[in-house]
């Protein structure tokens, strides 16, 4: 039956699992893309398609390839009419794991169990807004209810961190903490970057003008972002590539950077590589777990780019050699016993093998210290669930895997942590229909258990 209470469990043991001891575990969403300043501000969503369609490229990209006009998707279409063509598309994506994530939503949140199709728009309209009115359907409010205990924003060093201390005095049921995400401090040949180095140094209330100084005001940045519970940084690595320079030539090179000038690709490999070295000291040194987000292939449509600008549904995946500079990466960190906490997620499933080989090859003292990332943004499915969760197993150990996130911009994202559940307790309980773990609760439970939250708990340090 669709969506009932065993949806995905496809065996007694995968049952029992879920219902006796993954359901009621608490989240640690430990990635996502929440704005601290509507956490904060705790305001109700004006109607549903503010709270499903505003800013969901993931939502968008379907409706295009239904034939959806861009003015339905992010144009100057009425709110209504947008859910309308939303209600249309979703009865042609069964297979994707978006129409089983929408209906979900609908239920668990809202309570109502209609099929989400044309004939239905005006009646999950009216009642989807009129739940929406209500002061528990305020962000806040939103996530207490889910059962969210820690949630970890995406944020640039230079952000002051307002909201984060604003919530740290007056938030209670849950923690909203700060994660440190230096892309545009690596992106020297990106448009405005003097701009961003100059926000850096008014943020550091020190000068920023060599390259000793920028990786100073990085450091002080780090431990501002400590102090405010801050335990992890995120890198966003489409193209990885390796390569080493001394102080001299770094300082050369962050000087080009500074005028605009234009810089070889062996500068940009070279400058990238060194100051993430000096970051991953910096990790080490306050006991962070670094975060390595590979692969992406951004902003392939340069035309749409153009018009709607980036994280709009027009992104793909990259197909790069990736063990070779990752390898000399982790190493050099390694050589002078500064690795930290490393989670390494891959866009490209291609990269699963070789990067379970390498993680192997640099555990140490700490249970599961290098992480394979669960499945990311296109691989959060039902399928790249299980393909993640079948190559941590076969060449690591699943009992150490800090589990699941939302990577997500909606607070109506937390069902994705039961659809996960559901699915590790499928694979666990087909592991045991096999004969190859033994059908012991104790056992199966403890697994269970530490996968979907105390494994994140403990990894963290929050």
């Amino acid at each position: 039956m669709f969506l009932s209470d065993d949806f995905l469990l496809s065996t007694e043991w995968a049952k029992k699992l879920y219902h006796d001891h993954a359901v009621d575990m608490p989240i640690i969403d430990y990635h996502c893309h929440l704005e601290p300043k509507e956490i904060y501000e705790n305001q109700r969503f004006e109607n549903i398609t503010a709270a499903w369609l505003y800013g969901d490229h993931y939502k968008w990209r379907l409706m295009r390839a239904c034939g959806v006009p861009e003015s339905h998707i992010t144009g100057d279409a009425s709110d209504y009419d947008k859910f309308a063509v939303w209600c249309e598309t979703v009865p042609k994506l069964i297979g994707n794991p978006l129409y089983t994530w929408t209906h979900l939503e609908l239920k668990r949140f809202f309570g109502i169990d209609l099929l989400v199709n044309k004939e239905n728009t005006e009646k999950i309209w009216q009642l989807a807004n009129e739940k929406l009115a209500e002061d528990r359907f305020k962000r806040r409010e939103i996530i207490s209810d889910s059962n969210v205990k820690v949630v970890c924003t995406t944020d640039d060093p230079a952000d002051d961190l307002s909201y984060h201390k604003l919530l740290s005095q007056e938030e209670t049921r849950f923690k909203v903490l700060p994660s440190f995400r230096p892309d545009k401090a690596l992106n020297i040949d990106q448009v405005g970057f003097s701009a961003w180095i100059t926000r850096l140094a008014e943020a550091c209330e020190q000068p920023v003008t060599t390259y000793e100084e920028l990786i100073a005001a990085l450091g002080s940045r780090v431990d501002y972002f400590h102090k405010l519970g801050g335990r992890l940084s995120d890198h966003a690595l489409d193209i990885l590539r390796y390569a080493e320079a001394d102080d001299d030539k770094l300082e050369a090179i962050f000087q080009k950077g500074l005028l605009g000038e234009t810089l070889t690709e062996q500068e940009i490999s070279a400058y990238r590589t060194e100051t993430l070295i000096r970051l991953i000291r910096f990790y080490h040194s306050y006991n962070w777990t670094m975060q390595l987000h590979i692969h992406a292939y951004r902003n392939c449509n340069q035309a749409m780019l153009k018009q709607l600008g980036p994280d709009t549904g027009y992104d793909g995946i990259n197909d790069l050699s990736l063990t070779i500079p990752l390898q000399k990466l982790l190493d050099r960190a390694e050589e002078t016993n500064q690795l930290p906490k490393t989670i390494l997620y891959s866009l490209n499933p291609n990269d699963y093998p070789a990067l379970v080989a390498l993680l192997g090859c640099f555990q140490k003292e700490i249970a599961g210290k290098l992480q394979l990332g669960s499945g990311w943004w296109f691989n959060d499915t039902r399928a790249g669930m299980r393909q993640q969760l079948t190559q941590l197993a076969d060449g690591s150990v699943l009992h150490n895997f800090v589990g699941m996130l939302t990577d997500s911009r909606s607070f109506l994202s937390y069902t994705r942590h039961e659809y996960f559940r559901r699915v590790l307790c499928e694979f666990i309980g087909e592991i045991v229909e096999r004969g190859e773990a033994p059908a012991d609760e104790i056992i199966l439970g403890e697994l269970v258990e530490a996968v979907s939250f105390k494994n994140a708990e403990n990894y963290f340090g929050f």
